[in-house]
């Protein structure tokens, strides 16, 4: 969050923002190849992204260090 005192780029960030995010930077087929699960690959919509990965601590954790590094590259430029 822009203005955040926290170090924590996921701090006040839902799960649901995540997954837009990175949809609109990467686009399905991207984020499909960088985290290769169903929910990405066939049929993928941000409902069906947000049950999986809340059910799936490992793939949840990946899109979220993803996320992360998104963060962190969009504050270097």
């Amino acid at each position: 969050m822009t203005g955040s005192s926290s170090p924590d780029p996921l701090h006040g960030v839902t799960l649901q923002r995540v997954v837009e995010r990175l949809e609109g930077r990467y686009g399905w087929d991207g984020l499909a190849r960088r985290v290769p699960v169903r929910c990405f690959q066939h049929d993928p919509s941000v409902a069906s992204s947000l049950k999986f990965l809340r059910k799936t601590p490992w793939a949840r954790a990946r899109v979220e260090a993803l996320y992360v590094e998104m963060v962190r590259e969009e504050q270097e430029t």
